[in-house]
């Protein structure tokens, strides 16, 4: 019996790695185990950094309303405790764009939550 090879499916599957390792430098764009090691790893640090962007941004949100808050007399864990007790329910990202962009109504919010 004749020996039988996906030849299709593997040299498809070979391409799409080494499309995707395309612009490294030397052989890791060019030779398939390399290339292989490099994908794979670089795909790990996407999958990381997709992770660690939305960290990032929190921080920044929670930044810039204490500064925001700071200016009106409160820190930020005060003026968050008492948004939530007084049931104002605005999340980070909005209230930081507020704090940004249009402080009057930042303002209002912490005459409201006083």
């Amino acid at each position: 019996m004749p020996r039988s090879v996906n030849a299709v499916a593997s040299r498809a599957r070979r391409k799409k790695v080494l499309k995707l390792a395309k612009g490294n430098f030397g052989s890791r764009g060019n030779v398939w185990t390399v290339a292989k090691n490099t994908v794979e790893k670089g795909l790990q640090f996407a999958y990381i950094g997709r992770k660690n962007k939305k960290r990032v941004f929190r921080s920044l949100w929670i930044t810039r309303i204490n500064a925001a808050a700071r200016m009106n007399g409160m820190t930020y864990s005060e003026f968050m405790g008492k948004c939530n007790a007084k049931g104002i329910a605005l999340n980070r990202k909005v209230l930081a764009d507020l704090a940004m962009n249009n402080p009057q109504a930042f303002e209002k919010i912490c005459n409201t939550v006083k």
